[in-house]
């Protein structure tokens, strides 16, 4: 056998330079490489050419497989390079045995196969070997050495005019100085890199490039961006059937960032499962780990956080990776604090962490400071919380949006503590300024829903010192600040991407027949399951819009809300430290009042629910006084005192998110009123301020399956001359988005579902299948008026700080002023009264919230129409 000797493999040529071709194709088409690999096997082939087959088939298994494998693979290539008598080959073996050997956690002896691979290569190949020591110090968090032997191997890779391995080389660098946070040298890295990757083959490499875009859009503070990214080299990953262990770990993070922690804690619980099915990668597995331990502790499952927490520093501290246990540490600490064990161990574990977090330059070090000032101060440790607390506040001026907020929230607490209430507000609105910008960045109302919870602290902190130093006023402002804020302006219209659009097509097709198939009896696991893989598609189509709002500068003015009630009153709920505050507005003044515990105020509302599902039931009459019992209950701790100042004009109510499913009419005090709820004291003004469309078009629909059959419909349409009728056949999907577009009055009896596990796929049932919120999001205006008549219709879910998803809060900031819906269960035979007597009044000029009232009154004495009156309520102001 001799070195020149040239075979065919499975229709290959695999001489020397044929042989070699297979360690770049590994990364180009990675099975390809493996199944080629293997056939160079068969065939006798000279120690050279088994080294580079044995190093292919370790390099598949080190990066998708099995690392007990990789390891017998790539020492047995090793052992091959050596009987060749190339020390070349030696050098390259030992760089790739050395990645191996540190993915596996064994950090020392990975480290020296790099100084025999150093020592044995020359010129262009210790150049590689450099670079992928240079890769091997960044997963061991070493970021200084990465960069000084990635540096090195650069000029040497260029100037040998090696593409694929100085595009590498660019596209580590700048994942090093990201870690840094070095975001403007790692875009510049990265550019460079990717003209070089366009003018390879290199798929899998050039999938790396789009992931590392990816994590760069998400240090710059762009989630649209870096979601669309990620799931760009998803894309790329499968075509090539490799496994995505690292997308997974930075997917966890940009979710996290989103406020979507509970699904970042599933993602990287499933790629440990099938990391672990494969023996990967120890190193990925602490860093999954690490990820699945930030994510339980921000969806507060601080149990769960607690065991990943300690078993990923155990898992990076036996891999000698110290960057990274620090990390850990500081995810354990903070998930032991959110258990109520503060402690002043705690606190020198706190700084400890944030002291080596510092010298490492990690961008996490404030994150570490600000934990150390917290507990310190829940200790009234005050000069050691001042002192740290300082150290976290400098990091306000600079960095990524969120690395602000640190900073900000860190210079609230230090106010907080050197007793400046001036102080905790500046930087509280400083802090949520700085949160606003980055939510106009985000064009899906979920994302900007669920981002305000990182204002959470600071909105709480102002409120606090409001009530402690400020008047109601100021109170008022500050409950505001941080209230339904995703409601300020309307969301970003989804593009006319065809993907999208027949996406959601596609999505009511398979959910008619998933429906279709349920009625009659029949499985329907298949239809579910690719009903579950269209919603995944359409949510992550969305998620990638970027936000085209500017941040709302029209800021709530008190004087405008009083000038604009009139006679009426607007009462406004904030909730401090789990009390209900009343701030009851009119008559030109605030004034406060105190209410009850918000967690009796929940309880006993779940009970009213309870019992308003059981009076829509017919015979079951004799619940209603019960029922009126727990609603004198709900305003004794909803409304205390304010309750005998409310005048005789309207009222509005903005409750805070958690109290949303209140039937506020039930309350003994509101009973009789013009009523109506609104997300915020500015939504309602907004509201109030609304101008009706031109043209005032009425479109009433009927939804198939109604027990009624939408009854109410012929007989309301003959009281508004030639309205638009959609029934039937007529009521599909985008016929009825074409007509609620920009009318002044709709309504729309139809099944309505609540889906609390994903708010923005509540439905109403048409002709061809559900009417999501997403499409209610691609109206150009919707209508003025809207009336929802099915059950369930205003069932919310409560995000973020204050906010709330559903059917009622994406029609509002579209140019709806005012909704009628249920938010209980309801006779289907007594809606239709009520409904027609709605209509009664609405035709006699009357606003929703007084035709409501007077449909309320409409059968005295009737016990399931009195049920059914509560169960619907007026929405904003029309």
């Amino acid at each position: 056998m001799t070195c020149n000797r040239t075979t065919t493999i499975r229709g290959v040529t695999a001489g020397n330079d044929t042989v070699l071709e297979l360690l770049p194709m590994v990364f180009a088409a990675p099975n390809d490489a493996l199944a080629r690999a293997e056939g160079v096997l068969d065939t006798d082939p000279t120690p050279l050419h088994a080294s580079v087959a044995h190093q292919v088939i370790g390099i598949w298994q080190r990066d998708w497989g099995d690392m007990r494998l990789a390891l017998d693979h790539l020492r047995r290539a090793r052992e091959l390079a050596a009987r060749a008598d190339s020390a070349e080959r030696e050098a390259d073996v030992l760089a790739t045995l050395g990645v191996a050997l540190v993915h596996a956690g064994r950090t020392r002896q990975g480290l020296a196969a790099f100084e025999r691979g150093v020592e044995r290569g020359t010129g262009h190949t210790r150049a590689r070997v450099l670079y992928r020591r240079a890769y091997s110090w960044w997963v061991l968090g070493h970021h200084r050495e990465a960069l000084d032997d990635v540096r090195r191997a650069i000029p040497v890779l260029r100037q040998a005019d090696d593409v694929i391995w100085t595009a590498r080389a660019l596209t580590l660098r700048a994942t090093v100085h990201l870690a840094l946070g070095a975001i403007r040298q790692a875009d510049a890295d990265f550019t460079a890199a990717e003209a070089l990757w366009d003018t390879t083959g290199q798929e899998h490499d050039k999938a790396d490039a789009v992931e590392s875009r990816g994590l760069a859009a998400f240090r710059s503070g762009d989630i649209p961006a870096a979601l669309r990214l990620l799931d760009e080299a998803e894309e790329r990953y499968a075509k090539l059937g490799t496994p995505t262990f690292m997308l997974d770990i930075r997917r966890c993070e940009v979710l996290m960032a989103a406020g979507l922690a509970p699904e970042a804690l599933a993602e990287a619980d499933a790629a440990i499962a099938v990391l672990d099915g494969i023996g990967g990668q120890s190193t990925r597995k602490a860093e999954l780990l690490l990820a699945a331990a930030k994510a339980a502790r921000l969806a507060g499952d601080a149990g769960t956080a607690i065991a990943r927490a300690a078993l990923a520093v155990r898992l990076f501290a036996g891999q000698r990776r110290t960057w990274w246990e620090a990390h850990a540490q500081l995810v354990l600490i903070e998930a032991r604090v959110a258990t109520g064990r503060g402690s002043g161990r705690l606190v020198a574990e706190a700084v400890r962490v944030a002291e080596r977090l510092s010298a490492f330059g990690a961008p996490a070090a404030p994150e570490a400071w600000l934990l150390a000032g917290r507990i310190a101060l829940d200790l009234d440790w005050t000069t050691d919380a001042e002192r740290y607390l300082a150290v976290a506040a400098r990091s306000r001026r600079s960095g990524p949006p969120l690395a602000r907020m640190t900073g900000w929230a860190a210079q609230a607490l230090w106010a907080r503590a050197t007793g400046s209430g001036r102080g905790v507000l500046e930087a509280c609105r400083r802090g949520l300024d700085v949160l606003d910008d980055h939510r106009t960045t985000l064009g899906a109302s979920e994302l900007r829903a669920r981002a305000t919870a990182q204002g959470a602290e600071l909105a709480a902190l102002a409120q606090q010192v409001s009530l402690e130093r400020g008047g109601p006023r100021q109170l008022l402002v500050w409950s505001e600040r941080w209230r339904a804020t995703v409601l300020s302006a309307p969301p970003t219209r989804p593009p006319a991407d065809p993907a999208l659009l027949s996406g959601l097509t596609a999505f009511r097709e398979i959910a008619a027949r998933a429906e279709s198939a349920r009625m009659d009896g029949r499985p329907v696991p298949t239809l579910e399951r690719e009903q579950r893989r269209l919603e995944r598609e359409i949510r992550s189509r969305t998620l990638h819009i970027r936000g085209d709002a500017p941040g709302d500068g029209d800021r709530f003015d008190v004087g405008r809300l009083l000038a604009r009630l009139g006679e009426g009153r607007l009462v406004g709920l904030a909730v401090l430290d789990g009390r209900v505050q009343v701030l009851l507005c009119g008559g030109g003044r605030v004034r406060r009042f105190a209410g009850g515990l918000l967690a009796e105020a929940e309880r006993e509302a779940e009970h009213v629910q309870a019992g308003l599902r059981r009076l829509a039931h017919p015979g079951a009459e004799d619940r209603l006084a019960v029922v009126e019992v727990m609603g004198r209950r709900l305003e004794e701790l909803l409304l205390g005192e304010a309750a005998d100042h409310l005048g005789s004009g309207p009222v509005v109510i903005v409750p805070p998110a958690r109290l949303h499913r209140v039937p506020w009419a039930l309350l003994p005090s509101l009973r009789d009123r013009v009523l109506s709820v609104s997300p915020s004291a500015s939504s309602w003004l907004r509201a109030r301020e609304t101008e009706p469309p031109p043209g005032g078009r009425h479109v009433l629909v009927r939804g198939p399956g109604l027990a009624t059959g939408g009854a109410e419909v012929p007989e309301v349409a003959g009281r508004y001359g030639r309205p638009t009728v959609l029934e039937q056949a007529d009521a599909r999907v985008p016929r009825v988005l074409a007509e609620l577009d920009g009318a002044a009055l709709a309504h729309i009896a139809a099944h309505g579902t609540f889906r609390a596990d994903s708010p923005l796929f509540s439905s109403l049932r048409m002709a061809d299948g559900p009417l999501i919120v997403h499409d209610f999001e691609r109206l150009a205006r919707s209508p003025y008026r809207i009336i929802l008549s099915s059950c369930d219709t205003a069932r919310l879910a409560s995000v973020g700080a204050d906010e709330l998803l559903g059917l009622v809060t994406a029609l509002l900031p579209l140019g709806t002023a005012g909704v009628v819906a249920s938010s209980a269960p309801v006779n289907d035979e007594a809606v239709v009264a009520l409904m027609l007597a709605l209509h009664k009044g609405l035709s006699a000029g009357l606003s929703l919230a007084e035709a409501l009232r007077d449909a309320r009154a409409a059968l005295p004495g009737d016990a399931l129409h009195q049920a059914t009156g509560w169960a619907f309520t007026a929405f904003g102001a029309a």
